[in-house]
């Protein structure tokens, strides 16, 4: 291919990448301009559906993106704002065209279009928040109308106790690694009676919101994949956090204990400091089968209560919960073959079993009913489980109850994608472009949706993903929030820097998020770190979705910003799992640890870059010093701590003296741990998701030092927020 012919192609490619959503052209995090390969941009349009090897590839791409962009097409969906009024395409909707729009509430209007010519039609604003029907000639679609703004931490009070934004009380909470809670007779994992208790607890002691890890499905029959950021499903729950004992009793499940041969490796598993889940998994599994064994033989068989819970439960799930159960047992049978044979990756598996949809699948559920009824089971007890959680959170008295973690995607290899192949992207990961803190980029080996599915098929999938989040829980935290506006891409196998930004449909999403947080009565939090495009964070403020403000990050100039400072529209906390705890930032350990890992890149000008972190660091600490000295949060006449003498009681106390409406404080830091539960880009070399906390749940508040930052985090609270009004003047008021 000659220059001319390489130029127009290279020119083609960029405009159909473009129009797909792609930024060709793109700014670091040292903001210079960066422009995405040929290559890349080749490989990623073919990742979502429009291939472009040759020159009739991207002819035939190009003309189908045209046909789906069409202003002449009205879309399955479309979102709008409360009060606002709804903007059709020109083309799509003929002046004096009928229309009707039938309201979630029963009620009708009916009128006519007019507009002048070329310009779009408008549909009156609607006031009712919901999702409504719009018929226009015989074209149906959903408005979906969002509220002004998300509920949050005032609204949730007001449900709670009644009364007026004024007085509202400052809001504090404990976040978990709901693996790591320890309580006796758990069998090695944390599990969902220990989160109720942890809950009942806290909320005894004050605390209003308990923050947990993703309670996402993860992989039966691949026990050693535990990540629970990077799940099979964001639709169904985690079964390995069941306690055997919650729905049938005590006496039940020792006896399944028993049957399934387990009491002696049940009880050296709980004694363990780190999760052995490749045994926990499959031992709790057994004894799960063996209560199933008899509910199926008994209960079942004879109609019982129980039994109608179940299979009102089944109803309820309908294709997506057989979906996921069918994949369960499909995966375990694949995996169960000669161990050259076993194919972890659904694409691996036989062609007719690779499509949801195939009269093979329904065949294979027919022949393995049982097997298929056993994985709706575990679903039925895990939603029991977290809903009893939730329930036991709420009803100690706590205002918003569990706060669920919604990851920024799931495997590619897991049901989610399974079921919904034409909803996901394929053969790409969700990452994140080398940045000031992670050099080498990120490529988390995670899909999620496609932006161009989302619009075609009426952002179904999104939609349910968000009413799964929102089930059991007073409040979402969506990881990675940026990803509403945009998500770094990679094609599977490449490096993290060979990558490129694909943008989403931020207002629609956000519409979206907004509604389904009114119709749930649930807060929003959003996980906004990281690069962050300017004006994003003003744009999720004005929607009521609260940001993270973690006390690392917040400086002003070469020191830390005081408290009183901090972002009103921001959840504050001292850590997050993916940094390091108030004793390894103290002490240095995290610089440590991204050097062991090969995360520490040699630097240009030959000077140790290890040495250069820990000097910075020296600096920081003296910084943070003289902050919590400040603020009264360490004696003003003493000295700074020595590495090993962190000062993790201040630290707290002096986030917890912020002006945000809720602070979080991580179980870590309540314990003093210097071990963060996650160390990103680490595999085996660190034990991330595998840490337990050193004490059962029930003896966490009657530890000295925990019981002491408690109170420590009580005081704070009230001292800097007595009386204060929580929610923003500007905020308009809940419809």
């Amino acid at each position: 291919m000659n220059s001319a012919n390489t130029s127009r192609r290279s020119e083609s490619l960029a405009e159909l990448a473009q129009r797909a959503g792609f930024e060709v052209e793109w700014s670091d995090a040292h903001g210079v301009a960066q422009r995405v390969p040929d290559n890349t941009l080749e490989a990623l349009l073919d990742c979502i559906g429009l291939p472009c090897a040759n020159a009739t590839q991207l002819r035939h791409s190009m003309s189908m993106l045209n046909a789906e962009q069409s202003s002449r097409r009205l879309p399955p969906l479309i979102t709008a704002e409360y009060e606002s009024a709804i903007e059709l395409p020109a083309s799509a909707v003929r002046t004096g065209s009928h229309y009707r729009v039938d309201l979630e509430n029963g009620e009708h209007i009916e009128g006519r279009f007019t507009s002048p010519k070329g310009a779009p039609a408008l549909l009156a604003p609607l006031s009712e928040p919901g999702y409504h029907t719009l018929s226009v000639n015989d074209h149906r679609l959903t408005i979906a109308v969002a509220p002004p703004r998300c509920h949050n931490v005032a609204d949730a009070w007001r449900a709670r106790h009644g009364g007026q934004s004024a007085g509202v009380p400052p809001l504090w909470g404990v976040a978990a690694q709901l693996y790591g809670l320890r309580r006796k007779n758990d069998g090695g994992i944390g599990d969902y009676t220990a989160l109720a208790t942890l809950a009942t607890h806290s909320a005894s002691h004050g605390a209003q919101a308990l923050a947990v890890s993703p309670t996402h499905a993860m992989f039966c029959a691949d026990p050693g994949h535990f990540s629970p950021y990077s799940p099979s499903s964001r639709l169904w729950l985690n079964v390995t956090h069941i306690d055997p004992a919650a729905v049938f009793g005590e006496q039940a499940a020792r006896e399944a204990i028993v049957a399934a041969h387990a009491e002696d490796a049940w009880r050296e598993l709980e004694t363990l400091p780190l999760i052995d889940w490749q045994r926990a998994v499959p031992l709790k599994l057994n004894v799960l089968r063996v209560l199933f064994d008899r509910f199926d033989a008994t209960e079942r068989a004879s109609g019982s209560p129980r039994a109608a819970a179940f299979d009102a439960f089944c109803a309820r799930g309908g294709e997506a919960l057989d979906d996921h159960a069918r994949f369960e047992a499909l995966q375990a049978a694949m995996l169960s073959g000669p161990e050259d044979s076993g194919a972890r990756h659904w694409r691996d598996w036989p062609d007719a079993l690779r499509d949801p949809r195939n009269p093979a699948v329904a065949t294979f559920a027919t022949e393995h009913r049982r097997e298929v009824d056993f994985y709706r089971f575990l679903q039925w007890l895990a939603a029991e489980g977290l809903s009893a959680a939730q329930r036991a959170a709420r009803e100690a008295g706590m205002t918003v109850g569990l706060v669920a973690d919604l990851a920024v995607g799931c495997d590619g290899a897991g049901s989610h994608a399974w079921s919904l192949p034409n909803d996901m992207l394929q053969r790409v990961s969700v990452g994140a472009p080398p940045d000031i803190f992670n050099q080498a980029g990120q490529s988390w080996g995670l899909t999620t949706f496609s932006p161009r599915a989302m619009h075609n098929n009426g952002f179904r999938a999104f939609i349910d993903m968000l009413r799964a989040a929102f089930a059991h829980a007073g409040g979402v935290r969506i990881d990675h929030i940026l990803g509403l506006r945009r998500l770094w891409l990679v094609p599977e196998g490449e490096s993290a820097k060979h990558g490129a930004y694909l943008r989403y449909p931020f207002d629609d999403l956000v519409r979206l998020i907004a509604l389904e947080s009114w119709r749930h009565d649930a807060v929003v939090i959003g996980e906004d770190l990281g690069t962050v495009p300017p004006g994003l964070r003003e744009r999720l403020a004005a929607h009521g979705l609260y940001g993270i403000r973690v006390l690392w990050f917040e400086r002003a100039g070469h020191g830390f910003l005081p408290p009183a400072r901090y972002d009103a529209h921001g959840i504050a906390t001292t850590t997050t799992h993916d940094l390091p705890t108030v004793a390894s930032w103290w002490r240095g350990a995290d610089i440590d640890w991204r050097n062991r890992i090969g995360q520490t890149l040699p630097r240009a000008d030959g000077r140790d870059p290890v040495a250069l972190e820990h000097a910075q660091r020296d600096a920081d600490r003296t910084a943070l010093w003289h902050a919590l000295q400040e603020t009264g949060f360490a004696p003003r006449d003493a000295a700074e701590p020595a590495p090993d003498d962190p000062p993790v009681d201040g630290a707290l106390g002096y986030v917890a003296a912020s002006a945000s409406p809720l602070v979080t404080c991580p179980l870590e830091d309540l314990l003093g741990l210097t071990d963060q539960p996650n160390l990103p880009g680490s595999i085996d070399e660190h034990p991330n998701w595998r840490q337990r906390l050193p004490l059962p749940v029930d003896a966490l508040f009657a530890d000295p030092a925990f019981a002491a930052r408690v109170e420590t985090i009580v005081r704070a609270r009230e001292a800097a927020h007595t009386q204060a009004d929580l929610a923003a003047p500007s905020d308009p008021p809940t419809p």
